[in-house]
């Protein structure tokens, strides 16, 4: 028989819609929760996502909110919550990359990528708090840049995702007593269509295993870390990298 060992389970994922959160979605979707995602400009991918699960006889749908919006994503996690009874996963994987040197970039950069990367992680975590008991788990998507930036002009998206580790130190010391983990992810060098051609071309000779992840093996843990062989891991981050920071 197999085994899906969120059978029952309800989940939320921010930016689903392609990439590792689409991968995030299908896999928590494929264990047997069901799952509510967001897109804000990607609507036909993410209604195609939302068919291919269903095929599969999987559960999903996607809502329309931007991460930006912390009181849009609140309201959408509330509804979300409330249609289904109560919420037991929230996954924070919305974000964006920026790039270039201090000297180019303007101080509203920095604000533009601390509120999608690191408020709405507040914002959202806070909301799905308010839905969770025992059991319940929070995940956010960082990076390996929170530990090394590893080029220039990285210095405004690394810090955004070290904010991310740190808080959730925080947030695993504020929601354990009430049975709610709290992890983070960090992601290396992942194929997806956010990193330009180049990246692979610079970071391929330093991964001891020799090829880019795929997002499918960081979904993976994001369900681990969501079901429930994972009930006493909590404020910790997990890098998932091919040994890329070995």
């Amino acid at each position: 028989m197999h085994v899906r060992p969120l059978e029952g389970k309800t989940a939320f994922v921010t930016g689903g819609s392609r990439g590792i959160g689409a991968a995030i979605v299908r896999g928590l979707a494929l264990q047997g929760a069901t799952v509510t995602f967001t897109y804000v400009a990607a609507g036909g991918a993410a209604d195609a996502l939302v068919d291919d699960i269903r095929l599969a006889g999987g559960h999903a749908e996607a809502v329309r909110a931007d991460s930006a919006d912390a009181e849009g994503l609140a309201q959408a996690i509330d509804v979300a919550a409330a249609a289904h009874g109560r919420l037991d996963i929230l996954v924070n994987n919305a974000g964006v990359i920026t790039h270039g040197p201090v000297d180019d970039l303007p101080v509203e950069e920095f604000d533009r990528v601390f509120a999608i990367n690191v408020r709405a992680v507040y914002a959202g975590t806070r909301a799905a708090a308010k839905h969770m008991g025992e059991g319940g788990s929070v995940i956010t998507v960082g990076s390996i840049v929170a530990d090394r930036s590893g080029f220039p002009g990285t210095a405004i998206y690394s810090a955004s995702k070290g904010a991310i580790k740190s808080m959730t130190r925080g947030f695993a010391r504020d929601l354990g007593p009430r049975g709610i983990t709290v992890n983070n992810v960090q992601p290396g060098p992942i194929a997806t269509d956010m990193n330009p051609a180049y990246v692979e071309e610079l970071v391929l000779p330093l991964i001891p295993l020799g090829r880019m992840g795929r997002a499918e093996e960081v979904a993976a843990l994001v369900a681990h870390l969501a079901g429930p062989e994972a009930r006493f891991t909590t404020g910790a981050s997990f890098t998932v990298d091919g040994g890329f920071m070995s």
